[in-house]
Order: structure tokens, then sequence, then C-alpha cells
């Protein structure tokens, strides 16, 4: 289907930048000419909508309950219907924009439109998220805070906009939203697909690391209940009796942007995810903050995340094995020193598996354990099954070559994935500014009947569509105020 598109027979200049050539029988217009502003009052029953970065517009608890900034006061909210326009002015550049699924209420930082010609709301949503996409909307709006915006319904309202016949609107519509349930099931198949590689590489891990590779050997009580048998010649022993010392970085007031050549930088949390270091993680330093060289971060180093957003990576632990920039260790990020550094590779191993976790996870929840930080009175107690040095070292040769097909797969998998949101985007990009006709294409989709999709809060955040936050009470209290508050 995808295949067989082409261009329209004629084309003509838009005039506009971001539009460039449309259809010779396209018009362009104002979009002050298709939609109005609504301003609604609020219903005692209205539940608050959101509008999120990946063009969902629905009911907050539809999507999830945690991750928002509450107003105190619900000061200028308006109600919003479903089938409405609806514009995030401060989050419209990362494509907070779509069309409502539910009767709510919203923030006033919302722009509710309602079309007043004949202009379908959802292909309007696309062209909108367009010129988020083509940074038309960065370009225009000034920002009033950190990664964001100002792209209120007046600047919407001033843009010049595509206007194809609307039945065309209706086709470019419906193929668009065959081509994104198709994307999204492939997507959330893969990712199934994912989950199993990671449970495979998991048991894979998990059963060397407590038992060993000699399926003939004897085993005996652990004396931990969630780590149960171990080989009868191995140890239970605890990180502290493992390490030599255990560093912890400092919490400077870093910059935007990554290292240099000229400059160093400083770990965030998240610089070990999954047991992976990844070394982008970082901020640059300002140019005459004192480098302590003793939490200097260097190739070799077994780096644990005492911090991170999500509790799934609290306590993760990382090798370094290359570095490219000059970097420091950050508060959130404790280094150890192991007292025997050939036993480095099969504990950086033992303490991303399952039997860690558990303890990772009591030490977060615990009275210990706050926001998702570990305690490193904590971490000095974990317990560990350790074998002797050479079986170590031989567990860890042979999970690293076992384990690295698996490894492979995910990271072809992962590719597919990035690779198919990229060519949606594009193609999503070409119809709806006419570069591809879809209208025969559209007049032959399968009929299948649409069911209502399960969120996934996880393909979600891949997707790049974090939560639109909510504003807070100063800012509902200056929209209020403003004369094109709402009521």
């Amino acid at each position: 289907m995808i295949t067989r598109l082409k261009p329209y027979p004629a084309y003509q200049n838009s005039g506009v930048p971001w539009l460039g050539d449309i259809p010779a029988h396209w018009d362009t217009e104002r979009a002050k000419w298709l939609f109005q502003k609504m301003k609604r009052q609020v219903r005692p029953d209205d539940d608050i909508v959101t509008c999120f970065r990946d063009g969902t517009v629905t009911l907050r608890k539809n999507r999830r309950v945690s991750g928002f900034t509450n107003a105190l006061k619900e000061i200028g909210y308006q109600g919003v219907r479903r089938g409405d326009l609806v514009i995030h002015a401060m989050d419209a550049f990362a494509g907070a924009v779509g069309v409502s699924d539910s009767n709510g209420k919203c923030t006033p930082v919302y722009a509710v439109c309602q079309p007043q010609s004949d202009a379908s709301p959802h292909y309007y949503a696309y062209v909108v998220r367009e010129m988020a996409r083509s940074q038309w909307i960065a370009a225009l709006a000034k920002g009033v805070r950190e990664r964001s915006t100002d792209f209120r319904f007046e600047g919407f309202a001033a843009q010049f906009v595509p206007v194809p016949p609307r039945d065309e609107q209706d086709c470019i519509t419906a193929f668009l939203n065959y081509i994104d349930r198709r994307t999204r099931h492939y997507i959330r198949a893969q990712r199934k697909l994912i989950a199993l590689l990671e449970e495979q590489k998991q048991a894979v891990i998990q059963h060397a690391v407590t038992h060993g590779l000699n399926a003939n050997v004897r085993l005996k009580p652990s004396g931990v209940e969630w780590l149960g048998e171990i080989p009868e010649h191995w140890e239970v022993r605890r990180v502290r009796t493992l390490v030599s010392s255990i560093d912890q970085g400092v919490s400077p007031q870093a910059e935007a942007g990554l290292a240099d050549e000229e400059s160093w930088g400083v770990l965030k949390a998240g610089c070990v995810n999954g047991g992976v270091f990844r070394e982008e993680e970082h901020k640059r330093l300002p140019e005459r903050f004192p480098i302590d060289p003793g939490i200097a971060v260097k190739t070799g180093d077994v780096l644990v995340s005492r911090a991170c957003g999500s509790p799934r990576f609290v306590g993760s632990v990382g090798r370094v094995r290359s570095l490219r920039y000059r970097l420091i260790l950050s508060d959130k990020t404790f280094r150890l020193n192991f007292a025997e550094p050939r036993l480095a590779d099969f504990l950086v191993l033992a303490m991303n598996s399952r039997y860690f976790r558990i303890q990772v996870e009591q030490a977060i929840s615990g009275a210990e354990g706050l926001a998702n930080n570990l305690p490193l009175s904590s971490l000095k107690n974990f317990r560990v099954s350790v074998p002797p040095v050479t079986e170590a070292v031989l567990i860890s040769e042979w999970l690293t070559s076992e384990t690295k097909r698996i490894s492979e797969l995910i990271e072809a998998t992962t590719q597919q994935i990035s690779f198919l949101r990229e060519y949606r985007t594009r193609l999503i990009a070409d119809v709806v500014t006419g570069k591809l006709d879809v209208r025969e294409a559209a007049a032959n989709l399968p009929e299948v009947a649409e069911e209502p999709e399960a969120f996934d809060e996880a393909e979600a955040l891949a997707e790049g569509d974090e939560v639109a936050d909510e504003v807070d009470e100063e800012l509902e209290r200056v929209e209020a105020d403003d004369e094109d508050g709402y009521e």
C-alpha cells in the first residue's frame, strides 16, 4: 500500500516556509479563519483532561495518575468536549497537540478550539504536530521556561496552514490513523519480544551467578531466603567485606550540554542503567570548577546509581569499559573499589541479578530509603554469593559470550523500532503536507474494527511522550488575570 503512494500531478508554492510546495488544488489560510477558541464553563462532574506529547488528549485517569504537578486551586479552568482540537501552549513545540476523546476540564494554558468552517480537527492536529516536528513552533515562540515555548491560540491563529478539500482531509486522517495503529501494534509486539529476550538473558545470568557452570555441583542452603541454595564451596558475603573503599562524588551547579576536550563533566544519576554505563548521562562543569582527582572517573571503575527517576534503575551496577569525556562522580553515584579486582566482572553481573534487586527494592522502600535514593549503609550490607576467584573469572567470561547473542538480538530489535518510528514520522510529514497522494490508498483501507488500546507507559516514554505537566498555581493566577484568560 505505502510503496504505491505517488506525488500529486501538479504543485504550487505555498509561500509557507515549513510547508513548501502543496498540491495545485489545495489552498492556504490563516488558522483563525478555520478555528475559534472556546471559553466554556466547567461542569461539576468534569474530570481533568490532559494533553500528552504523543498527541493523545484524554482524561488524566485514563492514562496515569502520577507524574503531574497538581494546581492548588483550579483558577481559570475551562470545559473541554470530545472532538475539540487542544493545543498545549507550553508543550506544543514537543507535540502536545491533539483531539480530545473525552469531555472534561483543563488548565487555562491549553487552547481549546472548534472548527468554524469545514475543517477537520483530526487533520489539523496532524498539521500542528508537523509544525512542531519541523521546529516551526520553536522558531516562532519565545521560551518562558527551559525546554518550553509559549504557543498560545493567537500564535496558532496567525499561522498559514494547508487547506485541502474536506473529503481529502478525511482521507488523510483515515490513512494516517491506520498507519499509526499498525505501527503501534508492531512496536508493541517488538517490545514484547525485547522483554522476553531480556527475561531470557536475566535467567541465564541469575542461574550462573547463583549456581555456577557445573550442573552436578553439590549445593548447600545459603541461609538467605531469597537466594536459596548455592554451591557448597561458595560463600555469602556482604558488600562491605568485598571492597577496600566506596567513593561518592559531589553535587556541583552544572551547565547545559556535554563536556568537550577543554572541559570536565559530572555524572548524572542515570549514568548506569540496566547494568550499562551511559557516558552521555552527564553535564558540563563550569570552567573554573575545582576538580578533585580522587573522584575522577576511570576506565575499569564499577559504578552504582544511587538515585534515578525510575526505581528500576536505582542501585543498577555497571562497569566503565571505555571513556571519551573527562568526568567526575556526582553525589548520586557510588564507586566500588573491590579488594580483589579479579572479582569485579562477576560481581557486576551478580549485582544486576534478581536476588540482588530484591535487596535494592527493600532498601529504597524502607525507612532509610528516601525519594528512590539508595543509602550507603544499605549498599554495604547487601549480600552476594561469591565463588573462588578463578571460578568467578570463568563464569564472567562464559556469561559475556553466552549473553552476547541475546544482547545483539535486543539491539537489532531496538533499532528496528527506531527505524520504524523515523519512517512513520517522515510518512506523516509527507502526507500531511501533500507530498504524497493517499486518496486511493485511503479508499482501499481494510475494514478493521477499532479496539481501544491499553495504555503502555513504557512505550509512551520510549516515544518521548512525556507527561505534559499541569501549570502551577502562580501561572494559573497570571492566566486568569490576563485579558485573554478564560472565565
